[in-house]
């Protein structure tokens, strides 16, 4: 049973690492970016809630990430494990999700911090905007998530290091290389994919 969080600023890597990652481990990916986003697409009532806050830059309220992350964890395939990418990225989701955890006998294995540099990030969101035509990525928009990001997540770094639980890894470079930066980060703590268990 792995129990991951996956954190750091917008346009790190997250996403793409969390798919190789979950593939790894065998347990399901869940970022929020992505429910809201099917939320946003699907027309949905929290999806219509979600957009006015993302196509500004900032953060989906805590009542209505909280709502839903609780109700993902709680299917069937993130029983024996999960990745989050994406939550918590406050201190109240942090106490959210413990809660939620100590409800259910369990608790996080590590907390993986993908670093990155600003301008980097500012670079690869530009285009993943051109490429995929989102909405999101402006460079404004872009420059104000990161700092929306310093305030609010980064004192996350702070909570999961007092615990021990933190795994840094740079997030620039060939995807591949991230990867193996992860696992070997993982293994470190004798955290390693399902084959190789």
């Amino acid at each position: 049973m792995t129990r991951l969080l996956l954190i750091g600023p917008p346009g790190a890597g997250k996403g793409t690492q969390a798919v190789r990652l979950a593939e790894a481990f065998g347990i399901p990916a869940i970022s929020t970016g992505d429910i809201f986003r099917s939320n946003v697409k699907n027309g949905t009532e929290l999806g219509q809630q979600a957009k006015a806050f993302i196509d500004a830059g900032d953060n989906v309220p805590d009542s209505l990430t909280n709502a839903l992350i609780r109700d993902r964890l709680a299917e069937a395939d993130a029983k024996d494990g999960f990745l989050l990418d994406g939550y918590p990225r406050t201190t109240d989701q942090v106490r959210e999700l413990d809660a939620f955890l100590a409800e259910h006998g369990t608790a996080l294995e590590a907390v993986v911090e993908i670093t990155a540099d600003a301008d980097e990030v500012v670079g690869r969101l530009r285009k993943r905007a051109l490429e995929q035509g989102r909405s999101d990525d402006t460079e404004e928009v872009v420059r104000h998530r990161l700092d929306v990001y310093r305030e609010q997540t980064a004192p996350l770094v702070d909570v999961y290091g007092s615990r021990e639980l933190l795994v840094k890894v740079d997030g620039i470079g060939e995807i591949d290389e991230v990867t193996e930066r992860i696992t070997a980060g993982l293994a470190a703590r004798g955290i390693g994919p399902r084959d190789a268990a």
